[in-house]
């Protein structure tokens, strides 16, 4: 399907923007087919344009329509790198979104990472790699435990890091300039180009996969 995206249209905005608030069901239920053609398939084709340039990146799921406004108002999408490691993606009125990293840990993950950032090389190479994707411009963000884990030093040099019981980047954001072209393609590759070490990185030492792309 090389060649298939071309960006979300005016019509995409156009929809979610009757989709604000709270709308009823029966508002939803009116707007399902334009939303599925001008919301949905987009992103679709997009992440089947990405699989094409990036052959690794094959493995997604686009989301569907649930019963909370909230998946109406926003396309998500993600692509598979790990167990719970993964590049997710979404589309809403303020344009398209893209993070990446680690989250929903299975049992044993919070250990494995844990055991990963405080050991010397590993540690050292995350807190670069963290490091180096906050100077161009990635939030970092994740979900951050308020005290130090039980048995580990409040004074540890990676004492934030081993806070994290998920850890994601966020791409800087892309303006509608991006969203409304074929140039989502190239940012999203750029991107995961940009964080494979870092899911590399996750993949490795907390999901114990090797399916990540370096």
């Amino acid at each position: 399907m090389t060649g298939a995206f071309n960006g979300w249209t005016e019509q995409a905005f156009d929809v979610l923007l009757r989709l604000e608030g709270d709308p009823p069901r029966q508002l939803r239920e009116s707007l399902r087919k334009e939303r599925e053609l001008h919301v949905r398939q987009p992103m679709i084709a997009l992440l089947n344009d990405v699989a094409d340039a990036v052959p690794a990146l094959d493995d997604f799921s686009v989301w569907g329509f649930r019963k909370e406004s909230w998946w109406w108002q926003h396309q998500g999408a993600v692509i598979r790198i790990a167990r719970q490691v993964e590049i997710g993606l979404r589309f809403d009125l303020d344009g398209h979104h893209l993070k990446a990293g680690w989250h929903y840990p299975d049992p044993g993950q919070v250990p494995r990472y844990r055991a990963a950032v405080v050991a010397e090389s590993s540690g050292a190479r995350l807190a670069a790699l963290t490091g180096s994707l906050g100077a161009r411009g990635y939030g970092l963000t994740g979900d951050l435990m308020k005290r130090m884990p039980s048995g580990l030093p409040a004074d540890h040099p990676r004492a934030r890091l081993l806070r994290h019981r998920s850890l994601l980047a966020a791409a800087p954001p892309a303006g509608d300039d991006v969203a409304l072209t074929p140039a989502a393609v190239d940012q999203v590759v750029d991107a995961a180009e940009e964080l494979a070490p870092l899911l590399s990185w996750l993949s490795h030492h907390v999901a114990a996969s090797a399916r990540a792309h370096a």
